[in-house]
């Protein structure tokens, strides 16, 4: 799969994440969340593990969370890379 286009998935509410990918040069995660203290690596984790398994690169990954859990992450993010991507 490749990103071909700017997506995006997700809310500002409580206990979500909101994921925007851009097509880019390198694959860079950018996280903004309430909790990047204690599970700012575990998020980060979580979007490349799943970038990984749908081998996803040069793409850009902007994250606003408000205290997601895991499977709420990797749900938003692979809507957001279906709505942007192509099967190549």
């Amino acid at each position: 799969m490749q990103l071909v286009k700017p997506s995006k998935a997700g809310t500002y509410e409580s206990n979500d994440i909101y994921i925007m990918l851009f097509p880019g040069n390198e694959t860079k995660i950018e996280v903004e969340s309430i909790v990047y203290e204690t599970y700012g690596d575990k998020i980060e984790n979580v979007i490349f593990k799943t970038l990984n398994e749908y081998k996803i690169e040069n793409v850009l990954v902007k994250a606003i969370d408000k205290g997601a859990l895991d499977f709420t992450i990797r749900a938003r993010l692979i809507t957001a890379i279906k709505r942007g991507a192509t099967n190549d």
